[in-house]
């Protein structure tokens, strides 16, 4: 029997072709993802040849100098823009052994066969090619989930999909047979003037809810969970938000 779907692929390709025109003025998360990548590159003294950039959203990674590097995301619109290939990360359409370094940032928590898709990162590298990545984790967004609880006491339902945290991220690097594996994280904290303001940043940066059991947050348990949100606010009126990104450092054997 197949394992039913977390996401919905189809909601998820929708959410990234709505976001691509205006994800600059969402891009944080993603940019505070690409600088620590940068720097965990920073620290590797070898070359690169042929990059892959899964994910790649506006292909605002910038390689090592000299090297050829394809884009790929899951979205039509951000591979378009970025000359690059439509795909998800589970069905990689590369032959084994094809580049050199593999970066992934910020679509990893959403993908259903997340350990499936890290051993076909690993198979596509060639020996001794390394893989960074990074994606929101485990212990994010907890005003927003506190507000929603507090919004819909009488009949919760799902609305933000089980986060990865740092001990299973390493466990899964292992797991699909990566070498010297490291998981490490970082916070970053946002504050918002009003619930409305973080769900537009979700959506902005293609982060909204793609499970597949998606329920309709009616306009009553919207204005409870934006006053629920509103009550953590510091003396200024702006609520604290906190973002945990997992990075992912892994090489091929």
């Amino acid at each position: 029997m197949d394992t039913p779907a977390i996401f919905s692929a189809s909601a998820r390709r929708r959410q990234r072709d709505r976001a691509a025109n205006h994800f600059a003025d969402h891009d944080f998360l993603r940019v505070a993802m690409l600088d620590g990548i940068a720097d965990r590159l920073s620290a590797v003294k070898r070359s690169f040849a042929d990059i892959l950039d899964v994910g790649c959203f506006d292909a605002a990674f910038v390689p090592p100098s000299g090297a050829k590097i394809l884009r790929a995301d899951p979205g039509f619109a951000f591979a378009r823009a970025a000359a690059g290939v439509q795909m998800d990360e589970d069905r990689l359409p590369f032959a084994d052994g094809s580049f050199d370094l593999v970066v992934a940032a910020g679509t990893l928590d959403t993908v259903d066969d997340l350990p499936g898709a890290l051993t076909l990162i690993r198979r596509v590298l060639r020996p001794d090619g390394l893989f960074l990545g990074a994606f929101i984790g485990a212990g994010s967004l907890p005003m927003l989930r506190a507000a929603l609880r507090e919004a819909e006491q009488d009949r919760p339902v799902a609305r933000l999909h089980p986060q990865i945290d740092v001990r299973s991220a390493g466990d899964l690097l292992l797991r699909a047979g990566f070498a010297l594996p490291v998981a490490d994280k970082e916070s970053l904290t946002v504050r918002y003037g009003g619930l409305g303001r973080l769900i537009d940043d979700l959506r902005g940066m293609a982060a909204a809810n793609v499970l597949s059991a998606r329920h309709p947050l009616h306009r009553a348990a919207l204005a409870r969970a934006s006053v629920a949100f509103a009550r953590h606010a510091d003396p200024d009126g702006r609520t604290s938000e906190r973002f945990e990104i997992v990075f992912l450092t892994g090489w091929s054997p």
